[in-house]
């Protein structure tokens, strides 16, 4: 009784991770999204493992079914595990990097776990595969429903989260208008999402199709169409044909080319191996998969597709081309110009080059093992093309590489790469082998065609799909899921899994102490793990909730917020830093203030604001010397305290310094490392920073601007005369070139003004 208890509650978990992971957000977590659903995924685990491994105490044994993948999927974990032990940032490789969290070692453990999880306990329960399946699909229609709106401006989300149905509530970089996101966070990772779910809806489509064809064909004879038009069957095949259309219409109003170009690839793979699988048959298996084609062809047509080339031959494209020279600016000129302020200027396909350049760079300088697992934000800026600050979201922070494969050899080598690659060109292999030999028995006889080989081809095509996505981008939580998840549904509906002959023990007695002492243990370390979740993701709320106070100026809020967030996650890096920052602006603030001049308690509490930021920020940089963002949030501290003590400005400039270590290729670090140097005195240090921030971004107008200043304070005595009139014109040239870019700057034509009297 008890161990079937478990095993509800396992399948049961199941059924909600599939279910709730791809829908789950909330608007008062530091990230809506990606947090949330990797917080979900890991309580989840955590609810299965307690039951699986009591499960396997009361049955006393070992419940670990051996796969075909188990040798390499070793490999694969081994390299994760050693590549966080030679980590740049070891707790950034164990947690994963903070917002997103996906990807560190304990989320790729969470992966393994899940798999092994779901093999050891349905190794031969096909039923409980199918209604994960149909949980996916149901899923997806929630998640599609929800995001098809906000395409024409009536967002849920922001009804949700503002009690107005319009999309008021994303930034303009975010408008769901011109590419919608849904419940998943990015319209990349939207489409990807989609992209696995389309083929699984089309094989049960056509499974139903075929299970309902031959008897449909009596009934329709002897009651009519019309009885056929309301029978179940009927009814089935036109939910998955709805399915489908709608999946594939909001993977189109995501207007990602990553999801757009991994969808028809993997459906290819998926056709062309059902006709070879069917080729017996092969006219008649055509006529089924023109339905799914002609509905993808129509809704292509009349939507239009990410790509300009291929859009031309759609509606939307013709509509443009037939108007184009009706109106001065065109809807080719609108779109042109959406297309710009979305990506920010620069074609996304270049910046992503320049983004794997740096992965690859930073993989030749750590071949074997990488930098560590997660740790591309901190590879990428010590690695950084100087090509990158001359496009338009040159000063991003990228904490992946917009390429998993490239992603994985950065930080985990040849070995992590390697050994992810070998893991998944077996899977396939195997896969494809048995298709392959399942076609040819099919040819000797038609009746030796299994329901589940339609099933197992088209969660192939998905995880094909999601091979293909994850080249043009990264993976996420729901993503990384499906491609750890699916082949444990493909070995179990292929009956690819060596069954033991021992049935399952049955309990005719009452558990002993000895059984019920480990399931106690095991209880209490579920119940701690599920709290220390608890108080993590409570301590993002304070945490963010801080964060927001301090953008605003809310500084004593903060500092409560953020207290309150160390208080439960007392460890947690960001949390300290954002305190330390919030604490330095705070001090600053009661300093600043004429009315504290004299009251001796403020002066001492903003004293201890001071120790304690400095305090936190030292401790900070000494654990984690190579993370470029506490080295930036360093300098930014000081230059705040430097409002109230010039001496602090030799304390930001050492960081700056050690920044343009860890980022030797970052304009806007040496700009910065000009200016403190400019404000330290030493201006021909910081004419020469600013020089080389120039070097690496021609176009930097702040940088330009700075440097005039200083070649003009170089060109002049302490009474304001010009008396190096070649630096003088230098600085000149300086403002001139500014107005080559911009005009209308104000400051640059009262500069050249000044000088020029």
């Amino acid at each position: 009784m008890v161990p079937r208890i478990c095993n509800l509650i396992i399948e049961y978990s199941f059924y909600l991770l599939f279910l709730l992971v791809p829908l789950v957000f909330s608007g008062n977590t530091s990230e809506l999204f990606e947090l949330n659903k990797m917080w979900l995924t890991w309580g989840l685990t955590i609810i299965i493992g307690a039951f699986w491994f009591t499960k396997m105490v009361l049955q006393r044994r070992i419940l670990i079914q051996k796969t075909p993948l188990d040798i390499f999927i070793g490999l694969f974990l081994l390299s994760q595990i050693i590549s966080t032990i030679f980590s740049w940032d070891r707790y950034v490789s164990f947690w994963g990097y903070y917002s997103r969290f996906n990807g560190g070692l304990l989320s790729t453990l969470t992966y393994i776990f899940l798999y092994y999880a779901f093999v050891s306990n349905f190794q031969d329960k096909v039923k409980v595969i199918k209604r994960i399946l149909f949980v996916s699909l149901f899923s997806g229609l929630i998640v599609a429903v929800w995001g098809l709106p906000s395409h024409f401006g009536y967002d849920p989300t922001c009804f949700l989260f503002r009690g107005n149905l319009d999309v008021s509530c994303w930034t303009a970089d975010f408008l769901p208008q011109v590419r919608i996101f849904s419940t998943l966070g990015q319209p990349a990772w939207l489409a990807a999402y989609l992209a696995i779910l389309i083929p699984i809806s089309i094989g049960f489509f056509i499974n139903n199709l075929k299970s309902s064809s031959s008897d449909s064909q009596i009934k329709n004879r002897e009651s009519g169409i019309m009885n056929y038009v309301l029978s179940r069957n009927f009814i089935h095949n036109s939910l998955f044909i709805i399915l489908y259309s709608l999946f594939y219409i909001a993977l189109l109003y995501a207007n990602t080319r990553s999801g757009f170009l991994g969808l028809p690839l993997s459906l290819l793979f998926f056709f062309l191996s059902y006709l070879l699988l069917k080729r017996k048959s092969i006219k008649s298996q055509l006529s089924v998969l023109a339905i799914p084609i002609v509905v993808f062809i129509a809704i292509t047509f009349i939507i239009g597709i990410p790509i300009p080339q291929l859009n031309n031959l759609t509606l939307p494209g013709l509509r443009q081309y037939f108007e184009k020279n009706k109106t001065s600016n065109s809807p080719q000129d609108i779109q042109k110009s959406t297309e710009q302020t979305v990506s920010g200027g620069t074609e996304s396909g270049s910046i992503r080059l320049l983004v794997w350049k740096g992965g690859l760079d930073a993989w030749k300088n750590y071949p074997l093992f990488g930098t560590g697992v997660e740790t591309f934000a901190f590879a990428y800026y010590k690695y950084k093309p100087p090509l990158q600050n001359q496009v338009s979201e040159w000063n991003f922070l990228y904490n992946k590489a917009h390429n998993e494969y490239v992603n994985y050899l950065a930080t985990t080598g040849l070995f992590g790469l390697g050994s992810y690659l070998v893991m998944i060109g077996y899977f396939l292999t195997i896969v494809i082998l048995r298709l392959k030999a399942e076609g040819s028995q099919i040819l000797r006889n038609a009746q030796n065609d299994k329901p589940n080989n339609l099933i197992i081809l088209a969660l192939t095509s998905s995880y094909i799909s999601i091979l293909i996505t994850n080249f043009f981008g990264f993976s996420v939580v729901i993503t990384n899921i499906y491609l750890f998840m699916i082949p444990a549904f493909v070995f179990i509906l292929g009956g690819m899994l060596s069954q033991k002959k021992d049935k399952e023990v049955k309990i005719h007695y009452e558990t002993s102490v000895w059984q019920w002492t480990p399931i106690f243990l095991i209880s209490i370390a579920a119940l701690y793990m599920l709290i220390t979740l608890l108080n993590f993701w409570r301590g993002d709320l304070a945490y963010a909730k801080g964060y927001n106070l301090s953008r605003v100026g809310e500084n004593q809020l903060a500092y409560k917020e953020l207290h309150d967030a160390l208080d439960l996650r007392g460890n947690e890096p960001v949390f300290k830093d954002e305190l330390a920052a919030n604490n330095a602006a705070f001090a600053v603030a009661l300093l600043s203030d004429q009315n504290n001049k004299e009251n001796q308690e403020v002066l001492s509490y903003a004293s201890s604001l001071v120790q304690e930021a400095i305090a936190t920020s030292d401790e900070i940089v000494s654990d984690y010397p190579n993370n470029i963002v506490y080295w930036k949030s360093r300098v930014a501290l000081f230059f705040t305290l430097s409002r109230i003590d010039d001496r602090y400005l030799a304390k930001a400039l050492e960081a700056i310094k050690q920044a343009s270590v860890l980022a030797p290729n970052d304009a806007n670090i040496f700009y910065n490392l000009g200016v403190l140097y400019g404000q330290n005195n030493e201006i021909a240090k910081g004419i020469q920073a600013l020089e080389k921030s120039l070097t690496l971004k021609p176009d930097y107008i702040d940088a330009r601007y700075a440097l005039g200043l200083f070649y003009h304070e170089k060109a002049i005595d302490k009474d304001g005369r010009v008396i190096d009139s070649l630096m003088q014109e230098k600085a000149i040239d300086q403002m001139q070139y500014i107005l080559t870019i911009s005009p209308d700057n104000t400051g640059a034509i009262e500069a050249i003004k000044d000088w020029e009297r």
